[in-house]
């Protein structure tokens, strides 16, 4: 079976990766091949630089975003361990990606860089394709507002809460996903039941904060919410970090459910409020907020 392959750690699967996942798939109708990307499932530059690199998106929702938005038939997550690391940059490319994956032609972002040290890049791989009999793509970088669009780019800004921003760069709304824990209950007592998920630990939290946001569940169906992301400090959670959902006009059991919660604006910095009254009211305030907010961009 021949492969089309995509080269490259695709956080976020922002716009200039769909650029390279589009040429990808293109190819793959061209050459009777599958189109596939091949990535890793830690980013290369924390193990170079030994310091942590927060994600963006986990493997299962890089492959998720891939599928859905850019048609990709196949995601090979390779392990970016020591042998990874420490693989020159030409049995990467004959070993795995011609002898294992079967690749007939690859595609690669200008800056894409590989194999030991990262002595590996595109001048590189082009030149050992042609000597292999390989089709190669070499894709320009994709600009957006003046700069380069980069998972780096967008980091920045999901950091600083500025997700309208960053869904710009993306091409999609910047989400959460994970599974729907019991919390405390406290919202339904207050009456505005939560979904409380459970976030892989890898993975960026924007800053704390209330936002508009919409909640879809794994059936496809999606609701209006207003999502706190913080330590919810008029109920005194201590040190620990919770991304809950107040979904408007929701009425069910979500326990078990994996769902993604995608952030569309950011609302109001996280505060503490003076007693259980007021926390209520502010609820409230972000429900009609977010409501307002869908209303004006519909």
């Amino acid at each position: 079976m021949k492969r089309v392959v995509a080269l490259g750690f695709f956080d976020g699967v922002h716009l200039g990766h769909g650029a390279l996942l589009r040429r990808t798939v293109e190819r793959a109708g061209e050459l009777g091949a599958v189109a596939a990307a091949c990535t890793f499932d830690t980013p290369p530059a924390a193990l170079l630089s030994r310091a942590p690199v927060p994600l963006l998106t986990t493997p299962e929702d890089r492959a998720l975003l891939m599928r859905e938005r850019y048609g990709m038939e196949e995601v090979i997550v390779l392990p970016f361990d020591q042998a990874t690391r420490t693989i020159p940059w030409r049995d990467f490319v004959t070993g795995h990606l011609v002898a294992r994956l079967s690749a007939c032609h690859l595609v690669a972002g200008q800056d894409y860089r590989f194999g030991y040290r990262g002595e590996g890049d595109v001048e590189r791989l082009q030149a050992l394709c042609r000597e292999l009999g390989l089709g190669c793509d070499v894709i320009p970088q994709v600009c957006l507002e003046g700069a380069a669009v980069s998972s780096t780019r967008i980091r920045a800004l999901v950091e600083r809460g500025e997700v309208e921003a960053a869904g710009r760069l993306l091409g999609h709304p910047h989400f959460l996903r994970g599974e729907v824990a019991r919390g405390k209950a406290l919202g339904g007592r207050l009456g505005f039941p939560t979904a409380n998920l459970a976030i892989d630990p890898r993975v960026l939290l924007p800053a704390f904060g209330v936002y508009a946001a919409r909640v879809r569940l794994e059936g496809g169906e999606t609701y209006l919410a207003a999502a706190n992301i913080g330590r919810r400090p008029t109920v005194d959670d201590g040190d620990r970090v919770t991304a809950e959902a107040f979904l408007l006009d929701f009425h069910g059991d979500l326990y078990g459910q994996t769902v993604r919660l995608e952030l569309y604006r950011h609302l109001r910095p996280e505060r503490r409020f003076d007693g259980l009254d007021a926390l209520r009211a502010a609820v409230a305030e972000d429900a009609e907020r977010t409501r307002a907010y869908f209303e004006a961009e519909a």
